[in-house]
């Protein structure tokens, strides 16, 4: 039996580092933002979102082989804009996260380790409801 991950952990292990390095990265280069401006924005430190833009973290093989890799990057590029208008930081993760289970996104990357289907449904995000 393959193992496998619950769609939440997916998206936080394999998908969301990649999307915090290119929106990071996007905010410093083409919005001037400061390293430590896009960490406190992120709740991270400024090493992270230093290795975020040299390229050391982020990357994922299942983005890069993903026939949605083009879709997921034109939404970093609108959440880095949106970010850059005052849009609050965990709203935009969470449509982002809306973004990886609509899209197929994360059954892709079960079938690509072997799996034919999630291990569960992905339930809508409990702060849609608060």
């Amino acid at each position: 039996m393959v193992s496998r991950k619950m769609p939440c952990e997916l998206v936080v292990f394999e998908l969301l580092p990649t999307a915090r390095g290119s929106i990071a990265k996007i905010l410093v280069d083409d919005y001037g933002y400061t390293q430590s401006k896009v960490a406190s924005i992120f709740g991270v430190t400024n090493v992270a979102i230093s290795q975020y833009v040299k390229g050391l973290r982020g990357g994922n093989k299942y983005v890069d082989g993903s026939s949605h890799k083009d879709e997921f990057y034109s939404n970093l590029r609108t959440i880095a804009k949106n970010l850059a208008e005052g849009a609050d930081f965990s709203v935009e993760l969470c449509n982002l996260c809306r973004f990886f289970k609509d899209s197929g996104m994360i059954d892709e990357i079960y079938k690509s380790q072997g799996s034919p289907t999630p291990l569960t449904k992905c339930n809508e995000c409990p702060r849609i409801n608060i």
